[in-house]
């Protein structure tokens, strides 16, 4: 099976019109599984589904040392985005965050170690770093391209300004954010600068970690090392008020007779259209089952009536409580 293309920015970057977030096989969503993580990436293969996303920091390390062991004798059939930018040290995640140019080279140095892999097809900074002019990192960035280790370069929840500064440098061509039915922050501002620019749009969480599945659970429900316990739209009145509030998305995937986490992407890859941006989400599993799932929905079609109604009824105005907690909201560039 081969799934339709999408472009990500105006330098020549291809990539599967949907992807795989790799972030769950290592972490946040329960006990890894490596066989079946690793049944699910080669069955990404197959489907065609073959943009992957991970990062150093999932683990950490762990992670992009999977994607190094599932992809032997297949590197030349994916494409491989992983990030740096976060504080690790003794394989633990600290407080904070790095981008200056020396550690960008270590991280990708050891992510190609990791990834058994002499490049890294899209190379993201993962948060900014306000103590690192954003012209440094570029830069950076720059010199591994021309070295050949890296071939694009993206940045993720950044910010206008930031973003604009980065791609005076070197022409950044993905942004990845949270966006999705359940999280519209970047309409107002970042999606028009995106056309702008010409920057591909790479949505992460586009299932709202799993709520637009229907198949949730209140946070306490969860086991604990579960991302979502922590969650705050997974928490008292938020979670009440976020289950009626994706009652639209369940209620057309019954009349299509599909899974609602369909519906959710379906919209999500209708959205580039509207914006005039191409659109490449990355709906993250660690299974074979919502894998193909997810992929079915690329062929799945919504009408411009359908897609007002989840419009509507998914305002953000309507969906309940901070997408992360404090400190994670803190990281974010806006």
């Amino acid at each position: 099976m081969t799934l339709a293309t999408r472009k990500l920015g105006s330098q020549g970057l291809k990539v599967s019109a949907i992807g795989l977030g790799c972030m769950g096989m290592s972490q946040s969503y329960g006990p890894a599984d490596e066989a079946e993580s690793i049944a699910t990436l080669h069955r990404a293969i197959e489907l065609g589904c073959t943009f992957l996303d991970t990062a150093e920091v999932y683990g950490p390390h762990t992670n992009e040392a999977l994607l190094g062991r599932a992809l032997k004798g297949k590197r030349d059939q994916v494409t491989i985005a992983t990030k740096f930018g976060f504080r690790i040290e003794n394989g633990k995640q600290l407080s904070g965050v790095d981008s200056r140019p020396e550690h960008i080279r270590e991280v990708v140095e050891a992510s190609l170690g990791r990834l058994a892999t002499d490049h890294i097809d899209l190379l993201y900074q993962h948060r900014v770093d306000p103590d690192v002019p954003m012209e440094d990192v570029a830069g950076a960035v720059g010199k591994l391209v021309a070295e050949g280790k890296v071939r694009f370069f993206g940045m993720s929840e950044a910010g206008s300004a930031n973003i604009r500064r980065a791609h005076a440098v070197l022409p950044v061509s993905a942004l990845q954010s949270e966006y999705s039915l359940w999280e519209r922050n970047l309409e107002p501002e970042i999606i028009p600068l995106l056309k702008e620019l010409g920057i591909g749009l790479v949505p992460f969480s586009p299932l709202g970690r799993g709520f637009l599945t229907g198949d949730v659970k209140r946070a306490e429900d969860y086991p604990e090392g579960d991302y979502r316990r922590n969650d705050p739209r997974y928490q008292g009145e938020n979670y009440d008020a976020n289950v009626e509030a994706a009652g639209t998305v369940r209620d057309i995937a019954a009349a299509r007779g599909v899974k609602p986490g369909q519906i959710a992407l379906a919209w999500l890859l209708g959205k580039g259209s509207d914006f005039a941006v191409d659109i490449v989400p990355i709906p993250g599993t660690k299974r074979r089952k919502y894998l193909e799932e997810n992929v079915a929905a690329t062929s799945l079609k919504l009408d411009a009536a359908e897609m007002a109604a989840l419009d509507e009824a998914l305002a953000p105005g309507k969906i309940s409580g901070p997408r992360y907690g404090e400190r994670g909201m803190a990281m974010v560039d806006r």
